[in-house]
C-alpha cells in the first residue's frame, strides 16, 4: 500500500512499479508519439502499480489500458503492422483492441460521453484533452494515468491520496457520475469488496438515492459486476453494501428477502445473517483461490426460506421443501442475469442437495444411500462437501462436534465404496444397447424405463457382475409381462412392443 508521508516517493515509486509492466505499453507509447499522438496508461494498470499489486505474482499483466488523443480510426493506422490483431468490436464506444506478443491492450480515444437517463448505452462523443477524460471517470483512484513512453504521472483528483486512506470517492459530483451511468452503484460495491475502499458517506447516499435506476442497465453488466464482486477478496463486506443501499432489492432481490422477521414467539435462526456466516466459511474451505460456483451456492442454499415458512403452535418454525423451492429460484435469477448454463446448472444443484445430509446423522443410510448422494452429486462432490460442512453455523460447540463426525463419517464411507465401485461414474452394469439385444427391443420409451431400473438396482446392490444383473433385467421383463426372445410366447413380441421387428412407436406406446 501506498504512503502519504512522502508523496514524492510515491509519485516515483508508482513509475517504478510501471516500469514492471511489460516494455509493450513503452514501445506502443513510441509508435504514437512518432506520429504525433498521446498515449497514457490509465484504469486498473495506474491504481494496481500504486498499490503494488501488479508483478505480485511474479508475472507480467496480460491486459493493458490506454487512452489516446487519437480518433479510434486514427489507432487502427498506426498500428497496422505493430498490432498482431485488432478487435473492432468496441469501436462504436471509442474503444480499439490490439494484441501483441500474448497481450491484449485496449486503447480509447479520450471520452465525453453522457447517458441518456432511460437509456442502457452511452452517447459517446470524443474529447479533446486527457484532464476532460479522466474527469468523467467512475472513481478517483481509476482518474489517474502515467503517459508513455515518458511516464508522466498525472493525479488531478487525489487518488493516489485516496487509495493511501482507503477511500472512495468520484471525480465530480457522486450524483451526476452515478446518473452517468448507474452501474457505477456496483462497481464502487465490487471495489470495496476487492480493495477494501470505503465509499465516502456523499457516496452511499448517492448509491442509495439511485438504486432503483439500476433497473435500466442490461443483466449481462449486471452479471459481469456480481461474478466479480463474490470472488473478491472479501465478497461479504461488499453484498452487505449492496443490501444496505437498496441495489440488491433491483439485482439480486432474494438476498434482502432473508431478512426475515424474527418475533418473541417464532424465534429462529436469522437466515441473512446465517447466509453470510455460511459464505465466510466456505471461503475459509477453498483450497486453490476464489470457487465461484462454490460461493454462489453457499450465498442461495437458503433462499427457498422465505417462501417455505411456517409457524407451528408453540412457536417453532418450518421450511420444509426449501431446497427444492430454492433451487428453482437459483435457475430463475442466474438464467435472468444471462449466467452460463453449466454456472447456472451447477450452483442450482448444489443448492437442491444441501439438505440432503442432515438425514445421515439420525443414522440408517445404507450402501444404496451413500451411492444415491455420489451420483446425484456428480461432479460436484468436493464442493457439496465444503458446503454442507459450511452450513454448520451452530453455537453448540457439542452439536458442531457431531455434526462434523457424522460428515466425517460419510466421506470415510464413500471413500471405502468408491474403491471398490467407481462411485464417481455410477452407471448400470448393462448398456442400453445389452438391454436392447437381450430383450429383443429396439430404441424406444422401454428401454430407457428398463435402463433406469437397472440404475436403481446398482444404487441398491452394488455391482454383481453381468450374469446376476442379466437375470435381474429378465425378472423385471416378466414382471411387466414383456415377451423374452427364446422362451414362449415370442411370436407374439411385436404385438407388445418387444423383438427385434418391433416397431418403435409400439414399443414407447
Amino acid at each position: 500500500m501506498i504512503s502519504l508521508d512522502n508523496p514524492r516517493d510515491s509519485a516515483e515509486r508508482v513509475v517504478a512499479d510501471l516500469l514492471k509492466v511489460p516494455p509493450l505499453a513503452d514501445e506502443l507509447g513510441r509508435v504514437f508519439a512518432a506520429h504525433g499522438h498521446e498515449l497514457h496508461l490509465v484504469g486498473g494498470s495506474v491504481r494496481d502499480a500504486l498499490l503494488g499489486r501488479l508483478a505480485a505474482d511474479g508475472k507480467q499483466p496480460t491486459d493493458l489500458d490506454f487512452t489516446t488523443d487519437a480518433r479510434p480510426e486514427r489507432v487502427l493506422e498506426i498500428t497496422r503492422g505493430w498490432a498482431e490483431a485488432t478487435w473492432e468490436a468496441g469501436i462504436a464506444f471509442g474503444t480499439v483492441g490490439l494484441a501483441r506478443r500474448g497481450t491484449r491492450l485496449e486503447v480509447t480515444t479520450y471520452r465525453a460521453e453522457s447517458y441518456d437517463p432511460g437509456s442502457r448505452n452511452p452517447t459517446v462523443s470524443y474529447g479533446d484533452t486527457l484532464e476532460g477524460d479522466l474527469v468523467r471517470r467512475d472513481f478517483t483512484v481509476n482518474a489517474m494515468a502515467v503517459s508513455v513512453p515518458d511516464h508522466r504521472f498525472v493525479d488531478l483528483f487525489g487518488g493516489m491520496a485516496d487509495l493511501a486512506r482507503g477511500v472512495l470517492r468520484t471525480p465530480g459530483p457522486p450524483a451526476a457520475s452515478l446518473d452517468d451511468d448507474p452501474l457505477r452503484i456496483l462497481r464502487a460495491i465490487r471495489f470495496e469488496a476487492a480493495l477494501g475502499l470505503t465509499p465516502t458517506d456523499e457516496l452511499v447516499a448517492a448509491m442509495t438515492e439511485r438504486a432503483d435506476r439500476l433497473r435500466i442497465v442490461a443483466p449481462e453488466r449486471i452479471r459481469d459486476e456480481l461474478r466479480k464482486l463474490i470472488v473478491a477478496a472479501d465478497p461479504v463486506r461488499g453484498l452487505r453494501r449492496l443490501v444496505d443501499v437498496g441495489a440488491a432489492d433491483v439485482v439480486l432481490p432474494e438476498l434482502p428477502a432473508l431478512r426475515m422477521e424474527i418475533d418473541e414467539h417464532h424465534q429462529h435462526k436469522d437466515v441473512y445473517a446465517h447466509t453470510l456466516t455460511v459464505l465466510r466459511q466456505a471461503i475459509e474451505l477453498e483450497d486453490d483461490g476464489p470457487d465461484e460456483i462454490l460461493r454462489w451456492a453457499a450465498l442461495l442454499h437458503d433462499i427457498g426460506k422465505p417462501r417455505t415458512r411456517r409457524h407451528a403452535p408453540g412457536g417453532g418454525v418450518s421450511f420444509h421443501h426449501h431446497e427444492v423451492i430454492g433451487r428453482d429460484m437459483t435457475r430463475r435469477r442466474l438464467s435472468a442475469l444471462r449466467f452460463p448454463k453449466d454456472v447456472v446448472d451447477a450452483v442450482s444443484k448444489l443448492v437442491f442437495l444441501h439438505l440432503r445430509f442432515h438425514g445421515y446423522g439420525t443414522g440408517g443410510w445404507t450402501d444404496s444411500a451413500v451411492r444415491r448422494y455420489v451420483h446425484d452429486a456428480g461432479d460436484q462432490l468436493s464442493r457439496l462437501h465444503r458446503l454442507v460442512r459450511s452450513d454448520c453455523t451452530t453455537r453448540n460447540r457439542r452439536k458442531a462436534a457431531a455434526l462434523a463426525r457424522s460428515y466425517d463419517s460419510l466421506e470415510e464411507r464413500i471413500a471405502a465404496l468408491a474403491a471398490q465401485e467407481e462411485l464417481a461414474a455410477i452407471r448400470p452394469e448393462l448398456s442400453g444397447d445389452d438391454i436392447m439385444e437381450i430383450l429383443g427391443l429396439r430404441p424406444s420409451r422401454l428401454v430407457g424405463e428398463a435402463r433406469a431400473h437397472m440404475l436403481e438396482y446398482r444404487f441398491d446392490v452394488g455391482l454383481v457382475g453381468r450374469e446376476a444383473a442379466v437375470a435381474e433385467l429378465l425378472r423385471w421383463a416378466r414382471e411387466r409381462g414383456l415377451p423374452i426372445p427364446g422362451e414362449s410366447g415370442e411370436g407374439d413380441a411385436s404385438a407388445s412392443g418387444a423383438g427385434p421387428r418391433a416397431d418403435a412407436g409400439a414399443a414407447a406406446g
